[in-house]
């Protein structure tokens, strides 16, 4: 039986979407699933079909989805993907009013649905303390956990 694959697609403008991302991909791997872990503009869409699982992740800008991670969704149209299993991520501001602060995970995911995709988890966010960061204690820990749990259903 071929060895499962997984890849990490995430964009980053502060470097800790990018830090949740290698984190991901670190406990996918700790989990036996070979990983790839890239930034969203170099990667290439038919590269896609060689993956089992997708995991999606970009910093919540404007209360949505970054531009350069729309650009790639829009193109995910095109490609191999339906039935794959998938797993949405954000990185966040902590907000009082946290239901205005918005979600780029959440708008991935229900893209990747969109898609046909199978979710193997709802989304999670990272929460930032400021809009450069740092990442607020224990998030790294947090998504480690969420590695392992979205592993598994590929294995």
């Amino acid at each position: 039986m071929p060895m499962t694959k997984a890849i990490v697609v995430y964009d980053t403008k502060f470097g800790n979407t990018e830090k949740i991302a290698k984190v991901l991909a670190e406990g996918i791997k700790a989990q036996g699933v070979e990983v790839d872990c890239v930034k969203v503009g170099e990667f290439q869409i038919n590269k896609l079909k060689e993956y089992d699982l997708l995991v999606i992740g970009g910093p919540t800008q404007w209360f949505g989805i970054s531009k350069p991670m729309k650009d790639f969704l829009d193109k995910l149209e095109s490609a191999e993907i339906r039935g794959k299993k998938a797993f949405a991520f954000d990185t966040k501001l902590k907000s009082e009013r946290a239901r205005f602060a918005g979600s780029a995970g959440k708008g991935i995911e229900k893209r990747l649905k969109k898609l046909q995709m199978s979710i193997v988890r709802p989304h999670a966010s990272a929460i930032v303390k400021g809009i450069k960061g740092p990442l607020e204690e224990g998030m790294e820990e947090k998504f480690k956990e969420i590695a392992s749990e979205i592993a598994k259903p590929i294995q």
